[in-house]
């Protein structure tokens, strides 16, 4: 009973709170929607003619839990169910992304029939269901057969195959997929995947600093190499794009990038400079050279000869080579100036940085971009609460967040923010990059004891469907409508 009263105290005041701003306090052109991406939720990894990714070598390993995306959400066979769920959500977009290793086995040549197939009747059925596609290229799922044959990212020799991979969608989905994403959180990726070797394809220096052992790697050297690499592949293909497609294709390309927004741990100028120094390293680090053909000042100073160089051709030809940012922001972090990590010997991308981290705005991240890097589109890519899996429906927490950050983004565009979308992380439970099946992120539960995998809705899909459904007149009858619904869902679970 207590817990009843808890949960409807909080739904009186969120009701209320929530009559602040509707979806018609947003431009028309803004979009809402969901993310998810190709390894966590589609499944059907051995069908069809797909080919492992790093992602698969990385969770066949026993690294995330025991479990990997074989199945996942089975998202290649119930494609037409989870469009329907986000038809009926209100959703007016959905971000995911192709499995190079689907549509090309081999990672470049021979185009696989069944996953161009699969594309296809996918984003046909967005389309038919009135949901804008936003597609990303590549979410941490290079094909293994690159991998194993000259290193991956780490190789000049990534940018040509990613630049032919790019042509092949841009020239098979174009003419109905207006947004393309190069690359998902170039940042973490490398950092993750070349320094830390938490995240495919594991390559660090051997033990890491964070109790992690890796059979290869460089984590001084490496994690450098292959964001050079990343952003020469982003530019190749979004000049192959702009000069080829976009004309007639009339649609944009962008990168996204995770951001922390990084604040002071006190307000001595140590760890003022530190915050900047870790916004340089997490964020500058990518969009620096997209807007100023270099990167930032601090990394070049703390990284030393160990930073790669572009050359004048490289850097004219990387600035200016997007349409908008990508932004995935999950938390803020207080940064505490640490200088004493400079005198390690054999530094890597964390030492360098310098800095300690202790976690705490979206507001201050948008107006960031907004002063340093000259207002471009930016879309919220991911935006959403952790919680641990099947530990309920009732996400009161998730609702919470979504509600205030939200909120937060609405201050962010009154004040000249040239935000142009919002996407939750994530649309079902999925198969997560940290933990597995361990922690849900979703609008929706995925049984996985279920044999057909039964998406159900939490608060959360509820909440998110009223604020995208509900018009200014009709915000009180709204609101009074779902307080009774919701009131009735918690009723119905703690007295049955």
């Amino acid at each position: 009973m207590l817990r009843l009263l808890v949960l409807l105290t909080n739904l009186a005041v969120l009701v209320l709170s929530a009559d602040k701003f509707s979806r018609d306090d947003f431009p028309p052109d803004f979009v809402f929607g969901a993310s998810t991406s190709a390894y966590q939720i589609e499944g059907a990894a051995n069908q069809d003619g797909r080919t492992p990714s790093i992602w698969d070598t990385f969770a066949q390993a026993g690294n995330m839990h025991g479990a990997t995306g074989d199945t996942a959400c089975d998202g290649y066979h119930k494609y037409k169910e989870d469009v329907q769920l986000m038809r009926d959500t209100g959703l007016e977009a959905y971000r995911f992304s192709i499995s190079w290793s689907r549509l090309l086995p081999n990672g470049r040549g021979t185009i696989n029939p069944k996953g161009l197939q699969y594309y296809n009747n996918l984003i046909n059925e967005l389309i038919s269901h009135g949901i804008q596609p936003h597609v990303t290229l590549h979410h941490s799922d290079l094909p293994q057969t690159l991998e194993d044959e000259y290193g991956g990212w780490i190789s000049r020799k990534s940018v040509k195959d990613f630049e032919a991979y790019a042509d092949v969608c841009f020239r098979k989905f174009g003419d109905r997929v207006p947004y393309w994403t190069t690359f998902n959180e170039a940042n973490v990726f490398v950092m993750g995947g070349y320094d830390a070797g938490n995240l495919p394809p594991q390559r660090c220096s051997s033990p890491s600093p964070y109790g992690l052992n890796c059979s290869r790697g460089n984590s001084s050297i490496e994690p450098y190499l292959a964001a050079h690499h990343i952003l020469l592949a982003h530019a190749s293909a979004a000049r192959l794009y702009k000069n080829k497609y976009q004309d007639r294709q009339h649609g944009f390309i962008g990168i996204n990038v995770l951001a922390y927004w990084f604040v002071p741990l006190t307000n001595s100028s140590d760890d003022q400079i530190a915050a900047q120094r870790a916004n340089d390293f997490f964020f500058g680090w990518i969009l620096d050279p997209l807007v100023f053909g270099e990167y930032p000042d601090a990394m070049k100073k703390n990284v030393g000869s160990r930073m790669p160089i572009f050359t004048t051709a490289e850097s004219n030809w990387i600035k200016g080579s997007f349409d908008f940012l990508g932004v995935n922001h999950y938390s803020t972090s207080y940064a505490k100036d640490n200088p004493s990590s400079l005198k390690i010997k054999k530094r890597d991308f964390f030492a360098d940085m310098a800095v300690e981290f202790s976690t705490w705005g979206l507001q201050e991240l948008l107006k960031y971009i907004k002063r340093v890097y000259g207002n471009p589109p930016v879309y919220i890519h991911e935006n959403g609460e952790r919680m641990i899996r099947n530990l309920t429906l009732e996400d009161w927490p998730r609702v919470e967040y979504l509600h205030a950050y939200i909120g937060s983004l609405l201050d962010a565009l009154r004040n000249g923010s040239n935000t142009k979308g919002y996407f939750i992380w994530s649309l079902l439970d999925l198969f997560e990059l940290l933990d597995g099946f361990e922690s849900g992120y979703g609008l929706y539960f995925v049984d996985l004891d279920d044999p057909d995998l039964k998406r159900q809705p939490k608060l959360s899909a509820h909440w998110y469907s009223h604020f995208l459904k509900r018009s200014k007149g009709m915000r009180l009858h709204g609101l009074t409508e779902l307080g009774m619904n919701l009131s009735a869902l918690s009723r119905s679970h703690f007295f049955q």
